[in-house]
């Protein structure tokens, strides 16, 4: 079994910051990717931006220069820190990891900006 356990979301004014966290834990091994997804109201899921174990990092593209990602190995977590928030921002996050053969994903937290 695997469990993820996201914290951080809340409401924010724009331009304020906020920091997302995942923590990993159960049978892991290994894990090969872990991002952070994003799902507006009566959107698509869209990756906002993951972290590889080696180190490479990508971001979606309305997010580059505002939000940063890391994780880190040992203690399987990964973070998001989010500058300069946008009402478009607004948003359910949700964490996810990728372990060989299977995917798993967190509950998901509210991020909520506001003009």
């Amino acid at each position: 079994q695997v469990q993820l356990v996201e914290s951080g979301g809340g409401r924010v004014q724009a331009g304020g910051s906020l920091r997302l966290s995942c923590a990993a834990s159960g049978s892991i091994f290994s894990i090969n990717l872990m991002g952070w997804y994003r799902q507006a109201l009566g959107k698509q899921r869209e990756l906002v931006a993951a972290a590889t174990s080696g180190g490479s990092t990508a971001y979606a593209d309305s997010v580059k220069g505002r939000f940063t990602i890391s994780r880190d190995n040992a203690k399987n977590t990964v973070d998001l820190q989010m500058n300069s928030l946008k009402p478009e921002d607004t948003a359910v996050y949700y964490c996810k990891i990728q372990l060989p053969g299977h995917d798993y994903w967190g509950q998901g937290t509210q991020v909520t900006v506001s003009s």
